[in-house]
Parts: C-alpha cells; sequence; structure tokens
C-alpha cells in the first residue's frame, strides 16, 4: 500500500491545511514562535507515517508511526497553550481537535496490528 492511500496520511494532510488556517489567526507576535512550532508539528505528522511507510520493515514503520504520535501530542499541547492564553477559542480549534483525536486512534489502532505481526 502506498502512503497516499493510508487514511490516516489523507486526514494528516487535512490537519496540516487546517492548521495553516489557524495559526494566521494568532496575534502577530507569535508569527515565528507559536505559529512555527505548531506548522512544524502539524508537518511531520504526515511526514513520518509517509516516510515510515516507504521503510522496509514493519519494526521501521511502527518507529516512524511513534514519532507522528509525538508530533500529535506536541501539536494538540500547543493548541491548548493557544487556548490557555486566549490566542484562539474553542470553536477556532475544534476542527483541528477532532481531527487529532481521529488520527490518534488510527495511529493507535495501526501499531497495535502491526506490533501484534511482528
Amino acid at each position: 500500500m502506498k502512503y497516499e492511500d493510508m487514511i490516516v496520511w489523507q486526514k494528516s494532510m487535512d490537519l496540516v491545511e487546517e492548521v495553516y488556517l489557524i495559526v494566521n489567526l494568532l496575534p502577530k507576535t507569535e508569527l515565528y514562535a507559536l505559529a512555527d512550532q505548531m506548522k512544524r508539528a502539524a508537518v511531520s505528522i504526515p511526514s513520518n507515517i509517509a516516510e515510515g511507510q516507504e521503510k522496509n520493515t514493519k519494526k521501521e514503520l511502527i518507529h516512524f508511526l511513534h514519532i507522528a504520535k509525538g508530533s500529535k501530542g506536541e501539536l494538540e499541547t500547543q493548541l491548548l497553550i493557544c487556548l490557555r492564553l486566549k490566542f484562539l477559542s474553542q470553536s477556532q480549534i475544534e476542527v483541528a481537535q477532532k481531527l487529532l483525536r481521529e488520527i490518534g486512534k488510527m495511529l493507535n489502532a495501526i501499531i497495535g496490528k502491526l506490533a501484534s505481526s511482528l
């Protein structure tokens, strides 16, 4: 299977688009701090899924899926920071949070399935 065919990768790409829209709502003072970190974390998710899928072993794929999970956690935290600092409202981050929950469930399921077949 190609990574482009993976639903988790497709949803991760949707998340990247959503995050790029969200960071435009941040105060200009956050353009080179929080905004950059959020974009990097978002881009890292589908990038690591793709890199893992292109590797030759299930073990390597699992490794890169775990890295994608780590980036998912980073982005979730950064969105919560935006809420706490009142840079964004709950309604502004709802779509991203929903995608993050879906992606997290998918990553856990794929990792579990792969790990049980090693």
